[in-house]
């Protein structure tokens, strides 16, 4: 199109003229690609698009079930571009096949148009690094693998408060969980290309960062694995739309703390970040995010109170208060890599992936399966089959039927005797997968309506490995409960034990580790430790001491020796696959 063109000639201009520039070390490539258009260039490429997939009108009629509701297709040039429509039904109202091949092609056209950009930069600057800045976990319409696949690596914009999240307090673990899949995108580390200066807003000024809350958030991009820092902006516009986004210098360009206690990171990092450079971050537990499975969460939710990623935050916030790095993948990936693999409602998911998944755990591997997994085959229908569709077998149970429950409506579980967990009362919400097993152990039951005693979370041995089946969507308590016993089960431990609301991150540097310990909260707190380390910027030894926290304090440590048994992973764990608890 005329607008592609332009952006090609503007690229290329661009590049001719920066190309032997000595301050030029890399691009760009655009900025925070964005959301999806319904007009009539996008809908004649969309039939192009359907043209390339189907090859014909009878294979598409065919895969989307359009017999339904009479909407078969006799001309492309009928197929629309899938708007939300007005009223309570939404985009539910759209044909499902439809309206998820409608948001691949969008997600495909970005990926297309960044990819112009890239071939003019690798011919033109063959030296320089190409990126683009994401928006972290929570940005569902784009496939950001895609969209990565290009890059040399990966850049994020990490903004803790804005007008769209005014909230005086934004849980570390929802920046945790941004960093893990910014770092999971190319499986390396990632730039933070737009790191909060300060309060962030169009229209409303959000809460301000308290002091030291700067430096908190920059410190905790590059625990999780960030090479570089670039705070946005340097000077507060006084004109625009962002006039009210926050710089380090104020409007009048004067320096206020922000600026100070940005200044007093970079005199430290001078001092370690030779020490910080070349290291890298490691798991052994790993989180399933599929963008299928997103784009067709957005046409049905299945229930109103069900969001995809939170439901991803819920299950990784267990791990992160344990301080288990964890990483996420996409299902592409090699999972033989990690010991404990979580797959989270993958509600559209491909014969590939479920044998995948199936070799994991018969070589060893632990999984944990949720609800609504294995609904849909790649075409958005569902399966001919017992849910959870190609992975019944593996999880040795079968959902017999299922339980939308109303908001705020939740029934505690039981585990049964015997059992690790057994006197911990977690709650069912908002999904209930009525199950019949064929061959797992039952865990935990159900205690109320019309499903009491039947089973809500099961153990299944299945070759050298287990597949957990978790049939409800549960509350804190279910996956801290859950996050105990897959972790003993995969033969591994937590990080250590820290106080509510601090962190312990581990980079590593070969076989040396570089620790990040990171207090989130407004209070001072105290973090037992077991063995010798050095604070890297004050060099002082602290042997089996208490490290003391100031509010929003980091500490950066180093440890004055491998522990025993260490494996060279961010999670410990010996290695062994314990048998459930019976």
């Amino acid at each position: 199109t005329g607008y592609r063109e332009r952006s090609r000639l503007i690229t290329q201009a661009m590049a001719d003229h920066y190309a032997d520039h000595p301050a030029v070390i890399g691009w760009q490539t655009d900025n925070e690609f964005g959301d999806r258009c319904h007009c009539e260039q996008c809908r004649a490429a969309f039939h192009t698009w359907l043209q390339r997939k189907y090859g014909s009108l009878d294979a598409l009629n065919t895969a989307w079930g359009t017999i339904f509701w009479s909407h078969v297709y006799t001309d492309w040039a009928q197929i629309p571009a899938p708007l939300a429509t007005a009223g309570p039904f939404g985009n539910g109202s759209h044909n499902p096949g439809l309206a998820l091949d409608y948001y691949r092609f969008m997600s495909d056209t970005y990926v297309a148009f960044q990819h112009e950009q890239v071939d003019i930069l690798r011919s033109t600057c063959p030296t320089h690094f190409i990126t683009h800045n994401l928006m972290g976990a929570g940005y569902d319409r784009l496939d950001y693998f895609d969209l990565a696949a290009d890059l040399d690596f990966v850049s994020w914009d990490n903004y803790r408060r804005m007008q769209w999240t005014f909230r005086p307090e934004v849980p570390p673990s929802e920046a945790a969980l941004s960093h893990a899949v910014m770092r999971g995108l190319k499986q390396r580390n990632f730039w933070v290309m737009e790191q909060q200066a300060g309060s962030g807003g169009w229209q409303i000024v959000s809460v301000a960062p308290r002091p030291g809350e700067l430096q908190l958030w920059a410190y905790q991009s590059i625990a999780h694995g960030a090479d570089a820092i670039i705070f946005f902006r340097w000077r507060t516009a006084h004109f625009g739309t962002e006039q009210y986004w926050h710089g380090l210098l104020e409007h009048d360009g004067r320096t206020g703390r922000r600026y100070t206690e940005v200044k007093q990171m970079g005199a430290e990092l001078a001092r370690v970040g030779s020490q910080i450079a070349g290291s890298d971050v490691r798991a052994q537990t790993a989180i399933l995010l599929d963008y299928d499975t997103r784009f067709a969460f957005q046409i049905q939710a299945n229930n109103p109170a069900f969001h995809y990623t939170a439901h991803l935050h819920d299950i990784f916030q267990a791990f992160h208060r344990r301080n288990v790095t964890v990483d996420v993948v996409s299902p592409e990936s090699d999972f033989a890599a990690y010991k404990l693999l979580i797959v989270p409602a993958q509600y559209v998911q491909s014969e590939a992936t479920a044998a995948a998944i199936e070799r994991f755990v018969k070589r060893g591997g632990i999984v944990l399966v949720t609800p609504r997994t294995g609904v849909k085959d790649e075409t958005n229908t569902v399966v001919n089959m017992p849910l959870p569709g190609h992975l019944a077998t593996v999880c040795g149970i079968e959902v017999e039927e299922y339980d939308s429950l109303p908001e705020g409506v939740s029934q505690p579980l039981a585990f049964d005797e015997g059992t690790a967990m057994v006197g911990r009362a977690p709650q069912a919400r908002i999904w209930c997968d009525v199950l019949r097993v064929t061959q797992a152990r039952v865990i935990a039951r159900y205690t109320s309506d019309y499903y009491a005693g039947t089973p809500a979370v099961t153990a299944n041995q299945y070759g050298a490995g287990h597949a957990i089946y978790a049939a409800t969507f549960g509350d804190s308590e279910l996956y801290d409960t859950l996050a105990d016993w897959l972790l003993d089960l995969a033969g591994m431990e937590g990080g250590p034990e820290t106080p509510e609301g601090v962190e312990w991150c581990v980079r590593w540097n070969g076989q040396e580790r570089i620790i990040f310990v990171l207090n989130h909260t407004t209070e001072p707190k105290q973090v037992p430790l077991d063995g010798g380390y050095v604070d890297l910027l004050t060099h002082r030894v602290l042997a089996s001491a208490t490290l003391e926290l100031r509010p929003h304090q980091v500490v950066m440590l180093a440890a004055e020796r491998m522990p025993t048994g260490a494996t060279g992973t961010s999670n410990g764990g010996a290695g062994r696959i314990a048998q459930p608890a019976q």
